[in-house]
Formats: C-alpha cells, sequence, structure tokens
C-alpha cells in the first residue's frame, strides 16, 4: 500500500513540476540529521546523506554531524541503543510521532515531498508509547546516537555509534594488535597464540573505500576466539570500514583517510598505544612524529583491486568517507541536459 502511494506521489510530483532540488535543500539535510542523531541511525548516513548532497553542491560535513548529535538527545528507545524492536516503534507512532517530539529542533518549514512544510506533515502524529518514543524532556542520552573523532589517527575524522558502545570503553587506552586486511583477520583471529588481551585495541586496516574494495561492513570484526570464551564481550575496534545499523559494540569506523591511500592508520603497528577519547571527540596513537613521518616515508601502496575497467575507474574517482564515497565526477549541483540530437 505504501509502495503504491509512493509510486503515485512521484507521478504527482512530476506533474507539478517540484523537482528533488527545491525539497533536498540545507533545511532539509539538517532535519534528516537531527532525525537520524535521535534515532541512533546506522552510521552509515555519515556516508549516504554527504553523498546525495554533494551531488547538489551541498556540503555536509562531519563536524555539522557531531554539532546537530550533540544537540539532539536520543529518544528512540530501540535496539542496539535501547530496548525495543523496530516494529514497536512503528506502534508507537513510528516517525512522524519521532519529527513531531523533535520540531523544536528542527525547521519545520522545510518543504517536503508532499507539497507541505514538515510541520504541517505531523501535525496530527502522536505518540503512543512514551517508553518506546520518549520525550525531549526524558530521553536515553542527552546526546544523539553517533559521535565524530579526529586526532592524528584521523585527520579527516571517524565515527562512532557512542549509543551502541559499552560506556566503560568511550574513554579507553591500549596496545594496538593490526590487522592488515580480511585475509589476515580470517587467519589469525581466532589463532590460540595470538598475542592479545582484553584491554588491547583491536585494527583492521585496507577495508575503506579503496581498499575494501567498496568500504564493506566488516567494522564490528569478531572478538579473538580465545578472549570470547574467557567472557569478553567488547573491545575498542578501529577500521576504516562501515557497519551495520543493528551492530553493537565500541565500534570506531570510517576512519580518514584510509589505510590504502595512505592515511595514518596505514602506520599503525602493533604495540602502538591509542587512545579513544569520546567525550572530547579524540582518537589518538602515541607515537612520535618523527616516528609517524619514518613510517609514512617506507609505506607503500598495496596492489590494486582492479588494472581495468569498470573497477579501475572507481578507484580512481571514489572520494573518501566523509564525502560520501561517490565518484568525484558526480559532484555538484550543474544539471545534465541532454544535447540536441542531428537529423538526418
Amino acid at each position: 500500500r505504501l509502495a503504491e502511494a509512493a509510486g503515485r506521489r512521484i507521478v504527482d510530483l512530476a506533474r507539478e513540476g517540484l523537482r528533488p532540488s527545491q525539497v533536498m535543500t540545507r533545511q532539509a539535510f539538517e532535519n534528516a540529521i537531527t532525525l537520524f542523531s535521535a534515532l541512533g541511525g546506522s552510521t552509515n548516513a555519515l556516508v549516504h546523506l554527504p553523498a546525495i548532497a554533494e551531488r547538489l553542491s551541498i556540503e555536509l560535513p562531519l563536524t555539522l554531524f557531531d554539532q546537530i548529535s550533540r544537540r539532539t538527545p536520543l529518544i528512540a528507545n530501540v535496539r542496539p541503543a535501547g530496548q525495543y524492536q523496530m516494529e514497536e516503534l512503528f506502534y508507537a507512532g513510528g516517525i512522524p510521532a519521532v519529527l513531531k517530539q523533535l520540531l523544536p529542533l528542527l525547521h519545520g518549514e522545510a518543504l517536503t515531498v508532499t507539497g507541505r512544510t514538515l510541520a504541517e506533515n505531523v501535525r496530527d502524529a502522536r505518540v503512543e508509547n512514551p517508553e518506546v518514543i520518549r520525550p525531549l524532556e526524558n530521553p536515553l542520552s542527552h546526546e544523539g546516537g553517533t559521535a565524530v573523532l579526529w586526532g592524528n589517527l584521523a585527520p579527516e575524522g571517524a565515527v562512532i555509534k557512542q549509543a551502541a558502545a559499552s560506556p566503560r570503553l568511550l574513554h579507553h587506552r591500549g596496545r594496538a594488535v593490526v590487522f592488515r586486511g580480511l585475509a589476515d583477520l580470517q587467519a589469525r583471529i581466532n589463532h590460540p597464540d595470538l598475542d592479545v588481551t582484553a584491554d588491547d585495541v583491536l585494527v583492521l586496516q585496507n577495508v575503506g573505500p579503496v581498499g575494501g574494495p567498496g568500504m564493506p561492513e566488516v567494522g564490528n570484526f569478531p572478538i579473538p576466539g580465545k578472549l570470547l570464551r574467557q567472557g569478553v564481550r567488547d573491545m575498542v575496534r578501529i577500521s576504516d570500514a562501515r557497519m551495520s545499523g543493528t551492530a553493537f559494540g565500541t565500534i570506531v569506523l570510517h576512519v580518514a583517510p584510509e589505510s590504502a591511500v595512505g592515511g595514518p592508520l596505514a602506520l599503525v603497528q602493533d604495540g602502538d598505544e591509542i587512545e579513544l577519547d569520546v567525550a572530547n571527540r579524540r582518537l589518538h596513537m602515541h607515537v612520535a612524529e618523527t616516528e609517524l613521518a619514518g613510517r609514512h616515508a617506507a609505506w607503500r601502496a598495496p596492489r590494486p583491486a582492479f588494472q581495468r575497467g569498470y573497477g579501475r575507474l572507481y578507484l580512481e574517482h571514489v572520494t573518501q568517507a566523509p564525502r560520501g564515497c561517490d565518484f568525484d565526477f558526480l559532484e555538484g549541483g550543474d544539471p545534465v541536459r541532454a544535447t540536441e540530437q542531428p537529423k538526418f
């Protein structure tokens, strides 16, 4: 039913002449980020929204995501951050009810695809279960679900879903245990002789947009088998990959620049001390700058996954995570105009 209604509305939009650029404004994107923050939504939003916005020449820097998250309380009591299933959010009033709760923080006057403003769309929405959709005055957390980190390990930013992390690990300092890629991870993660403790920081390299290739959802890679058997259920894990919005753990993602293009993540070695400080938005490796400079000079890029064809085109033009992992030649708001074909 909803799919049919959406299809009809698409046809009506074409007839009315209401263009995507009239709806996808900066205000609309800020509304989307606010909703995402209040829901504790998937970290994939920090890739998808900038990619869409860049097509319209609208910049959504990671600083904007973090600013909005800091001022937006987490009010959706759904997993992995809360108690309830997503289905129960629907029965509690769904997204319209969440948006109505958030109206003081939203651009209510923003135009939507209905042809009405956001405030008009949610005027009659109602919260049916205030335990599932909390009021702004009684949130699960006074900040949104996601935080953005910076530091010498992520000069262009990294992302953590703080709402799904272990509180005791949100400020943590530990020794790096490094995996050079997925094959290395698979070969060693469950080896009984792996030198690892529960206080260490697991680092996975070369799984970003170029290194993956394609930035796979492997950021929530497993805890070493021998630690699982000891009862360890979470550790700080860092990578340039993505992860599913349903995953739990103290997992730092989207580290930029990524390993495969020579970002600082590529320089991390076993035994380096890494500090995660979410409250201060910091991701830092305690290694001397002279040592890092020497490592960078010795670093060599991994062999490209593709040598020709579409794969090579992708590797040469894909942007880094903060810009949406889109093709760089598709950014910008200039419309693509059909040229008049000659008549024979």
